[in-house]
Formats: C-alpha cells, sequence, structure tokens
C-alpha cells in the first residue's frame, strides 16, 4: 500500500497542475511496467477518488493544519490518506501506519512521519465533527468548483444537486448489444450464465450489477457488445437513418456512436476526427464490432472544403467539442482543469463546425447536434442562435425518452447529454 500511496499522490498533484488523468495513468504504466494488475486497481481507484472528493478532502485538510503545508508531496499523500479513510474498506489503522511509512520517502524533516500521523489521527477522532464543518461550504459539500456550482444552481434551481451529486457517483458500466449478431434477451441469458446480473435500460442498452474486465464479456472480441453508456446509446437511434444513406460521423473518435450506426442500417459512413491518434481507436473498433466504414478520414470538422468529396451527407451526427461537463463521474479531473472562460471558446468551435456541416448537409437531410455538456450556453443558448440565422433549419421533436428540452440529466443510470435533431427544408 505505501507505493500505491506515493504514486497515486503523484498522480493527483500532476492532475491538479493542468494534466489530464487519462494522459497521466498511460504515462505511468509505461513509467512502471512490473506494477501488478492489483496495483494498477489500486492507483488508479485512489487517483479518481481523490480528484472526485477534492473539494471536500482539500476542505478537511484546511480543519485538520494549524498553517499551510509547503511541502506539496506531503499534501497529496495526505489528501489520499484522508480519501482512504473516509471511503474505502482498509481498516484505519492500515491507512495511518502505511501513510506514515510512505511519507518517510518524501526527505525533509524529521517531524514528518509524526506530523503525519497526528493529522489523520484527529482525522478519526473529529471525523463527524470535521465533516458537519465541511459540509457547510459549498466547494467541500459538492467537491465542484465554486463557479460550476452557481452555474448550475442557476441554470438547474430544481436539480443542481442531483447532477452534482450524480458527478460524484462512480460510473456504471453499461453494454450495448450489437442486434446484428445477438438478440438482446439472448444476450442476457448468456450473462445470467455466467452470474452476470444486468438491469435493461432502454433499446439495447445492458446495465452490469458489477462491472467486469471485458475480455469476460461473452462475444467481446467478436463484436456482439460494446461498452458504451446508456445516454450515448441514444444518439445512432435519434439519426433515423435508412439503408442506403450518406451518413457522416463527425468528430467520431473514439467510435462508440460509428459502429452503433452501421449496427442500424447498410449506409455508406464517412468517419471523421480531426486527432490521428484518436482516429486509430475508431479503426479498432470497427475492427473488432467487424464492420467496415466507406471511408475514415483525419480532418476538421469546421473546414469541409479540405477533405469533402462534393456530395450531400443525408445524415451528419455533430457530437462537437465541448466542456464534457456531463461525464463528470467518469472523468473526475474535468471539474477541476475546466474553467469558466473556457465555455467562450467551446461556443465559438461548435459553432463553426454546426455552420459548416449544415452547408454539407442535403436538402432534406437531418443533422443531431450533440453535446455531453449540461450548461446552456453550449446547448439550449446554442440551438437557439442556430435556429435564428437558418430559415432552413427546423428542430424535429425527440419524444419517448426523459429529456427535457433537448438535455439528458447524469443520473445513476447514464451520463449527461444534450441533443437537437435538425432538418433541412
Amino acid at each position: 500500500m505505501i507505493k500505491t500511496q506515493r504514486i497515486a499522490a503523484s498522480v493527483v498533484e500532476k492532475v491538479l497542475a493542468g494534466a489530464s488523468l487519462t494522459a497521466v495513468l498511460q504515462a505511468l504504466w509505461q513509467l512502471y511496467p512490473a506494477l501488478s494488475s492489483q496495483q494498477r486497481g489500486a492507483i488508479q481507484d485512489l487517483s479518481y477518488g481523490v480528484l472526485r472528493f477534492y473539494g471536500q478532502l482539500d476542505a478537511l485538510l484546511g480543519l485538520l493544519l494549524k498553517k499551510s503545508l509547503q511541502d506539496r508531496k506531503l499534501y497529496f499523500l495526505l489528501l489520499v490518506s484522508l480519501y482512504q479513510l473516509e471511503y474505502s474498506k482498509t481498516p484505519s489503522h492500515a491507512v495511518v501506519d502505511h501513510a506514515v511509512s510512505a511519507s518517510r520517502f518524501l526527505g525533509g524533516s524529521k517531524r514528518i512521519p509524526g506530523l503525519v500521523n497526528a493529522i489523520l489521527r484527529n482525522f478519526i477522532r473529529q471525523h463527524e465533527c470535521l465533516l458537519q464543518q465541511v459540509d457547510g461550504n459549498d466547494v467541500g459539500r459538492y467537491s465542484h468548483p465554486q463557479w460550476w456550482i452557481d452555474k448550475l444552481r442557476t441554470q438547474y434551481p430544481h436539480d443542481f444537486q442531483a447532477i452534482l451529486a450524480a458527478n460524484n457517483k462512480r460510473p456504471p458500466m453499461t453494454l450495448r448489444v450489437n442486434q446484428r449478431k445477438i438478440s438482446v434477451a439472448d444476450y442476457q441469458a448468456l450473462l445470467d450464465k455466467k452470474e452476470m446480473k444486468t438491469q435493461l435500460l432502454w433499446c439495447s442498452a445492458l446495465q452490469l450489477v458489477q462491472p467486469v474486465n471485458v475480455k469476460e464479456l461473452p462475444g467481446f472480441s467478436e463484436g456482439w457488445v460494446s461498452v458504451q453508456d446508456a445516454g450515448a446509446q441514444l444518439a445512432a437511434p435519434f439519426l433515423n437513418i435508412q439503408d442506403g444513406m450518406r451518413v457522416l460521423d463527425a468528430c467520431a473518435a473514439p467510435g462508440g456512436k460509428s459502429t452503433h450506426l452501421l449496427e442500424l442500417g447498410q449506409v455508406a459512413l464517412t468517419v471523421l476526427d480531426n486527432d490521428a491518434t484518436r482516429l486509430a481507436r475508431v479503426a479498432q473498433n470497427l475492427e473488432r464490432s467487424r464492420v467496415k466504414a466507406a471511408r475514415l478520414i483525419c480532418g476538421d470538422a469546421a473546414y469541409p472544403a479540405q477533405w469533402w468529396d462534393g456530395k450531400p451527407f443525408d445524415r451528419i451526427l455533430a457530437d462537437v467539442p465541448c466542456s464534457a461537463s456531463g461525464v463528470v463521474c467518469r472523468h473526475p479531473d474535468i471539474k477541476w482543469l475546466r474553467r469558466e472562460r473556457d465555455l467562450a471558446q467551446f461556443v465559438v468551435t461548435q459553432q463553426k463546425i454546426l455552420n459548416a456541416l449544415w452547408l454539407i448537409l442535403a436538402r432534406g437531410g437531418q443533422l443531431l447536434y450533440v453535446t455531453c455538456s449540461v450548461f446552456a450556453e453550449e446547448n439550449q443558448c446554442q440551438m437557439e442562435k442556430f435556429l435564428c440565422h437558418h430559415s432552413n433549419a427546423q428542430a424535429l421533436s425527440l419524444s419517448g425518452m426523459s429529456i427535457m428540452n433537448g438535455q439528458l440529466l447524469p443520473n445513476m443510470y447514464h451520463d449527461g447529454f444534450f441533443y437537437t435533431l435538425l432538418h433541412k427544408t
């Protein structure tokens, strides 16, 4: 545990300095190839957990310290230890003992181990009182930046607390059954035989009661099933594709929606992304799913002249870059790395892409505008501006789902998404 505490502390330090959690972990696995799968799992769990509850943990540590710590490495080690004491099943005495031992590797004053011991034992003794104090502060209570909390409170006065709570939960593992290969009922029966209990959410979305390694899923390597959030699974059906259509999946990586489109119909699909590395992931997903796209293109959706063949598309899926404020439960680093000023830049990028793609959509065609955001600036406000400036655009109804004005709010079953289906007259 000593090693995992130290490494997890270094991961959190790098992320809060501005690095992506995914990128830091990927670099870490390369740096420490000898780590066991158990150690990797522990490091990942601690890193995600600390970032998920960083606001609360930082506030707790502030109450426990008489003065701010000059040693930042010690600060992050204490955050990891507090997370373990509050949220893990590890016995408290083990957490404290290992944290004290880990602190000896930090160098510096010989008093550090004693300080670590005192801080953590004070937390154990004053646990309830400290939590009550932290709960009186927005950032400590909700573990989100204050600007984020304020924005949600304004835009969703009745739902903001539920959204914040959903963001801090562990994400569910949801499967999408490829019904070209096997029915949902038959696949659910296969999982039952393996004692993998599931719940059918909608369409082909099966949520596992307990997450498993994808290698354990029957037929995964044969493309029978994919891992995809239930909310994301709505995109492809919303697009109303028909056999023979020309379809564009813009900003496609990592390819979950691309493979879903090809499972739903015999279409000529163009898969577009501006990142060659991410586009390679799309190719891998297509290969595993045993489906083929007409074209994979590395290009910018905002500048079709650089890659478009001049033939209009019947359907366009525009899953545009956004704040990702709806998928925080899967990427807890986002809420600490994102800045409120970033939203304005996302809005500009979204407008460029939307206006450019509209020009290459056939008359009578449909474009599905998608974000994994819950902020109105990127969603409802964006659509209002677009419809105001495009007289040949009509927003179609997406009835039958738990979506209010296009917004699917995050909860225990799915992430947060925004959907608007536009018809070109």
